[in-house]
């Protein structure tokens, strides 16, 4: 069930998903331009102030394409990391609430009150799950969607199949299920529907895009890699995430000792300091299994017809399929 803030908004069933020092103005600009709704992570700026003053070019952006075409964007969205350990919480949770930013995509702690100052004027909240215990805490919560991780996203990525995690999600929660994991072409986008989800969310694929802020090196590992190459791992970060084998090894790390750690294996062990010259996320690599489908890294608007093509040709072999079966 779409909510009224995206209905008519989309020109397919798609949130490109924040990505960690990936995502910025110009790749969420594009894709709200082209019709997907797209999101940041907060954090990416480096303070709050910088934070308002991309909350502002974005809504300047978008503003202005609306005033030159008369066609509304993609509603914008900001990830908060609703958690103690982030002292920069309250601070930009306010500037959200300053800006009326349109989505604001919660993880590591869904907070009622922050969800209800967000509905307030109108916002939207989608919180990120792994489980059915997760997101029945983020539905008392009152948010008004849940996005489910399942296994295969890049990232932090869950350890469920996508079947069992929305099938466990629909048993309780009636509002919009938004599933992530290897989705990466637009017949995947409508195989989710048939799953049950009602958007897919879309993050290594849009890595591979040209306003996406990664190295260059970054987007071609990615056109060069398969889902043999994708190493699921918690001694990079300290919680299980989604690795590119040669990002790793670039690093100086074993893809095979860091695939399968040892209860006691930390950072400094596997090879990887955070203190030391190569640091996860900038110089480690993320990805999510769906990579083998990436050959190219062409714009966001580009990519968007492409995914729109292949969505409308799934759901159409689909009518078909179900014609002839019930014939």
């Amino acid at each position: 069930m779409l909510p009224d803030l995206l209905k008519n908004r989309l020109s397919i069933p798609v949130i490109a998903a924040p990505m960690f020092l990936a995502s910025g103005p110009k790749l969420v600009v594009e894709c709200c331009k082209a019709g997907v709704a797209a999101g940041f992570p907060a954090l990416n700026q480096r303070t709050s102030e910088g934070l308002d003053g991309w909350l502002t070019e974005i809504t300047n952006a978008l503003s202005a394409h609306e005033a030159e075409t008369g066609t509304a964007p993609a509603p914008f969205g900001v990830n908060l990391v609703v958690h103690p350990s982030n002292p920069r919480l309250k601070e930009d949770a306010a500037l959200c609430i300053k800006h009326k930013v349109p989505i604001v995509m919660t993880i590591l702690g869904a907070d009622a009150e922050l969800v209800s100052a967000i509905q307030g004027y109108g916002g939207l909240v989608i919180h990120d799950v792994v489980n059915a215990k997760h997101a029945k805490k983020a539905a008392l919560a009152g948010v008004d969607g849940l996005i489910a991780v399942g296994t295969g996203a890049g990232g932090h990525g869950g350890p469920l199949s996508p079947f069992a995690l929305v099938n466990e999600i629909r048993q309780f929660f009636d509002k919009m299920v938004i599933l992530s994991g290897s989705l990466s072409t637009g017949a995947d986008v409508a195989a989710a529907q048939m799953m049950g989800a009602d958007l897919a969310y879309m993050g290594t694929r849009f890595l591979a895009t040209q306003e996406c802020q990664a190295p260059e090196a970054y987007k071609q590992m990615l056109v060069d890699t398969s889902s043999l190459d994708i190493v699921y791992t918690p001694v990079i970060s300290g919680v299980p995430a989604n690795f590119l084998a040669p990002s790793l090894k670039q690093a100086g790390i074993d893809p095979k000792t860091a695939a399968t750690p040892q209860l006691d294996l930390g950072l400094e062990l596997a090879g990887a300091k955070e203190d030391g010259e190569k640091k996860p996320w900038r110089d480690i690599w993320s990805a999510g299994q769906g990579v083998g489908s990436i050959t190219d890294f062409p714009s966001a608007a580009e990519l968007i017809s492409r995914l729109k093509s292949e969505y409308l040709a799934a759901n159409q072999a689909q009518k078909k399929t179900f014609d002839a079966w019930s014939a």
